[in-house]
């Protein structure tokens, strides 16, 4: 990676940062991992540094699975002390996501560039639609699904999940909430559903890019040490805050503001394919 000066190094450090602590205080808030974040900095930050633009998109969601272990396990810690995940789901589910997961990080890693931020346009838009739209009205039953119905949920959950570089929990809240389950419950569960996708999508990608020449430094197939190591920390610290919040106040404005930037940065990738 052929970095920068010092100064012009530093804005970019600073941006890093910035979205390392909201993706982390969103993490404990919503159950994410963050990943809707910090796929367009990184994927930006790595455009910015002149690496070559075949693999920037792959790098950026490939970090950005790998930033979101530590801050999902952290999130999950929190949500633990207050008795509010569904273990029960979890345990049924240990199968199901991470082969969901490490599906999507196979899929994204035999894709193009073009192809992968076409995906992550596409599923960034209809996240954010869903995030202005807020809860629904409707159920659809009045709980989970059998076994069988689970299973195909969780597999589709950590394959689009891998895909975009997301911790899946906007697409469990809605799982969740669709069959009647509390959002506190589906918000708490999301933060386990998110490590069971990070781990092995993390060891795909790093399996998926291992020996691509057009990697920088620092990189483990498509995962880059450089920025993870900058960014994780940062997120790690913010996600109490989050989950703290999540427990007290409304969280109609903040899902209003973050489906808006949802929606800027499907736009912002769409434009990017013109």
């Amino acid at each position: 990676m052929t970095l920068p000066d010092g100064a012009s190094l530093v804005p970019l450090v600073l941006t890093l940062l910035a979205a390392a602590a909201a993706a982390g205080f969103l993490a404990g808030l919503f159950g994410i991992g963050g990943g809707a974040i910090f796929v367009p900095v990184l994927y930006q930050t790595f455009e910015t540094l002149g690496i070559s633009h075949a693999v920037t998109m792959h790098l950026a969601v490939g970090s950005s699975i790998a930033i979101i272990v530590p801050t999902s396990i952290r999130s999950l810690t929190s949500h633990l002390k207050r008795g509010a995940v569904d273990m029960t789901l979890l345990k049924q589910w240990l199968v199901a996501v991470p082969l969901g997961a490490v599906a999507g990080a196979l899929l994204a890693s035999v894709a193009s560039s073009a192809e992968l931020r076409a995906i992550f346009a596409v599923l960034a838009f209809l996240l954010g639609l869903k995030m202005l739209i807020g809860r629904l009205s409707f159920r659809l039953g009045d709980d989970l699904p059998g076994l069988a119905g689970r299973s195909v949920a969780g597999f589709v959950i950590g394959l689009l999940s891998a895909l975009m570089g997301i911790g899946g929990g906007v697409l469990n809240n809605t799982f969740m909430t669709l069959y009647g389950r509390p959002i506190h419950q589906a918000v708490a569960t999301s933060a386990g559903v998110g490590a069971l996708i990070a781990v092995p999508g993390l060891l795909t990608y790093v399996a998926g890019g291992w020996g691509e020449m057009a990697l920088p430094p620092f990189s483990f197939g498509y995962v880059n040490a450089f920025a993870v190591i900058l960014v994780a920390p940062a997120s790690i610290l913010a996600v109490p805050l989050g989950a703290a919040l999540a427990h007290r106040l409304s969280r109609r404005q903040l899902e209003l503001g973050f489906g808006s930037f949802l929606l800027i940065v499907a736009a912002r990738f769409a434009w990017s394919l013109i």
